[in-house]
């Protein structure tokens, strides 16, 4: 059996929501350029795939794509040290910078303002034209996690299916108490993970095939027939992942994501400093 390899399969990232569930940030901004450490979500997840050998990048753009083209379009300045010389005899000019370390292929598609997550991703199959047998990720522009992306590509191409998602555990939505029999609060937690069920964390693999379930309609929900159609056909293979994992839904969310990067525990973050 021969492995698939990362730098041969485009990474799909869904990043043309309005985000109205965290409208306290993107008024003015698309959710995948709302900043975690300074750096737009986005770019966290792209770092992320990076780490594992995935350079091949096709963003799925809607709301406010310009934010993101300008993003990428001035993304080498982002880390660099740049000396410019203004006293040259032939003016301004750059005379010593550093460039990132990255080796990405970037393609921005705008896939439309209203269509959903399925019509977004069947439009962008259709212009980078990809070709039966092969392979492709796909993710959401909003979800961090440390799920071992090397471990689920392989799951995937062993399992023979059409498509593989890693299935996560919720977060729960209150916080959880344990107590004695003399009514002591023994343990507190916060909004931890729950032990019940599995959900969509966002990280899939799929071959080429996954097409003939998706319309280039804007009404088409990824979430909804693809994927419901996908698991009645028995064709969707699950990787359970028992790690970290974040979605940034709302306010909360973000200054959770935060709070991770401003306390140096972010599990996503496999990168060396510099990258």
């Amino acid at each position: 059996m021969s492995e698939l390899n990362p730098k041969n399969i485009p990474v799909l990232i869904l990043a043309g929501g309005m985000g109205t569930r965290l409208s306290e940030e993107t008024l003015a901004r698309p959710k995948p350029m709302v900043e975690i450490g300074g750096r737009p979500i986005l770019w966290h997840i792209m770092m992320y795939y990076s780490h594992y050998g995935f350079n091949d990048f096709v963003i799925c753009t809607g709301y406010m794509a310009e934010s993101i083209k300008e993003f990428f379009s001035k993304l080498h300045w982002y880390g660099t040290n740049v000396e410019f010389d203004y006293a040259s005899s032939q003016g301004a000019k750059i005379i010593g910078s550093s460039s990132p370390s990255q080796k990405w292929r970037v393609r921005v598609i705008d896939t439309g303002l209203n269509t959903m997550t399925g019509g977004r991703v069947r439009r962008a199959l259709d212009e980078i034209s990809i070709k039966d047998g092969e392979h492709f990720a796909l993710t959401y522009g909003d979800g961090l996690s440390n799920v071992n992306l090397s471990a689920e590509l392989k799951f995937h191409e062993s399992s023979k299916k059409i498509g593989t998602v890693a299935g996560v555990h919720p977060l729960a939505r209150f916080g959880v108490l344990e107590v004695n029999e003399a009514q002591e609060v023994t343990s507190f937690q916060e909004k931890p993970h729950t032990s019940l069920g599995l959900i969509n964390g966002g990280f899939f693999f799929f071959k080429s095939e996954f097409k003939k379930y998706l319309s280039r309609d804007e009404t088409c929900v990824l979430e909804r027939a693809p994927l419901e159609n996908l698991a009645r056909d028995r064709g969707l293979a699950l990787y359970k992942h028992e790690g970290f994992w974040q979605c940034m839904d709302t306010l909360r969310d973000k200054q959770v994501l935060q709070a991770n990067w401003d306390h140096q525990n972010c599990p996503w973050r496999l990168w060396k400093e510099g990258e």
